[in-house]
C-alpha cells in the first residue's frame, strides 16, 4: 500500500486531479475542488493514513470513465477473470503433470526431446503472439471466434464455448510449457532420492515408485507456481484479455491505464497484492497435502 501510494503521488496534486476529471481543460477551480474532495492539499501522512483506511474498507472511489464506484466495476470484472484463469489453470494442471511425469519415463529419448523442444518454444512466445495467431486461425479463417459483450455474465460465457476457448487455449498452452517443464525437473529430481533406491531395492516396480514415491514430494514445485498464478487473475492476463478483448481484471486495468484513471489502477493493483498474499498461504497448506514430512514436522 507504501509503495501504491508513493507511486500515486509522484504525480503532484493537479496532475492527479486532470487524471480524476478525465479532461486536459479542467479549469482551476474544478481542479481545486477536485484536490480538496480526495484530499490531496493534505500533508503526506494524513494523506497515506486516509488512503490507508479506505483500502481497508475497500473503497477505491470512483471511476471517472462511468462514474461508478470502482469497487462495483470490480465486482463484475473480477468472476470473469476468475473463470478464465480457472479454467485455463485447471486445463494446465490436467495436461501438464502427466506430461512430466511421462518425459520423466522417457527422458533422453526422442519423445522427450520432443516435447522439450515444443515446451520451450510455447514458453517463449509472448501471449500476444500465440493469441493474434489463434484469431489469424479461427477468427478470419474458420469464424469461429464471437467476442464477449460487456453485458454477459458469468454463466453465459462459461457455456458459449466460442467466446471462451480461445482465451482459455492461449493461457493454457504458455502455462502447460512451465508447468511440464518444472514436473519434469522435479520428478527425476525425486528419482534421485534415498528413499526411491531403497523402494528399488526392496523390489517395488517402476509405477509404484514413480507414483507412491516419488510423485508427491514432486508436486510441490507445482503447487508453488498455482499459487503464485493466483495473482494473474488481477493483472497477469492483462495481454490474453486485451488480445481477446475479454471483459475481466486484465483489460479493466489496461483500459484504466490507457485513459489515466489513476483509482482504478490503484485498486487493481493491490487486489493483485492481496491475491498474492492469499496464494502464498494456500500453495503453504497445500504443501501439508502433498508431502507428509511436512506434517510430521509440525507436529
Amino acid at each position: 500500500m507504501f509503495i501504491v501510494f508513493v507511486l500515486f503521488k509522484l504525480e503532484g496534486p493537479e496532475s492527479l486531479a486532470r487524471a480524476i476529471l478525465s479532461t486536459p481543460k479542467a479549469t482551476p477551480a474544478q481542479l481545486n475542488q477536485v484536490i480538496k474532495e480526495y484530499g490531496f492539499n493534505l500533508p503526506p501522512w494524513d494523506q497515506l493514513w486516509h488512503e490507508i483506511l479506505n483500502y481497508a474498507q475497500l473503497n477505491f472511489g470512483r471511476s471517472p470513465a462511468t462514474n461508478q464506484s470502482v469497487l462495483s466495476e470490480i465486482r463484475v470484472a473480477l468472476p470473469r477473470s476468475l473463470l478464465l484463469v480457472g479454467v485455463s489453470l485447471i486445463l494446465s494442471v490436467i495436461v501438464a503433470i502427466p506430461l512430466g511425469v511421462f518425459q520423466t519415463v522417457r527422458r533422453n529419448k526422442p519423445s522427450d526431446y520432443t516435447l522439450t523442444a515444443l515446451s520451450f518454444i510455447f514458453y517463449a512466445m509472448p501471449a500476444f503472439l500465440l493469441g493474434s495467431l489463434l484469431l489469424l486461425l479461427f477468427e478470419d479463417h474458420w469464424h469461429l471466434a464471437v467476442p464477449i459483450s460487456e453485458s454477459e455474465t458469468v454463466p453465459q460465457i462459461a457455456f458459449n464455448l466460442r467466446q471462451i476457448t480461445l482465451p482459455v487455449l492461449t493461457l493454457a498452452a504458455l502455462t502447460v510449457a512451465s508447468f511440464s517443464r518444472y514436473m519434469r525437473s522435479s520428478m527425476m529430481d525425486a528419482m534421485t532420492e534415498d528413499y526411491v533406491r531403497t523402494a528399488r531395492a526392496k523390489g517395488a516396480g517402476q509405477g509404484r515408485v514413480l507414483f507412491r514415491h516419488a510423485f508427491r514430494n514432486a508436486l510441490i514445485p507445482i503447487i508453488t507456481l498455482i499459487g503464485l498464478s493466483l495473482p494473474a487473475v488481477a493483472g497477469g492476463a492483462v495481454i490474453t484479455e486485451v488480445v481477446f478483448n475479454y471483459p475481466g481484471m486484465g483489460n479493466l486495468t489496461y483500459n484504466a491505464a490507457v485513459n489515466s484513471q489513476v483509482q482504478v489502477v490503484v485498486a487493481t493493483t493491490v487486489v493483485a497484492t492481496l491475491l498474492t498474499v492469499v496464494g502464498s498461504l494456500l500453495a503453504d497448506i497445500l504443501y501439508a497435502v502433498a508431502d507428509p514430512r511436512i506434517r510430521y514436522a509440525h507436529r
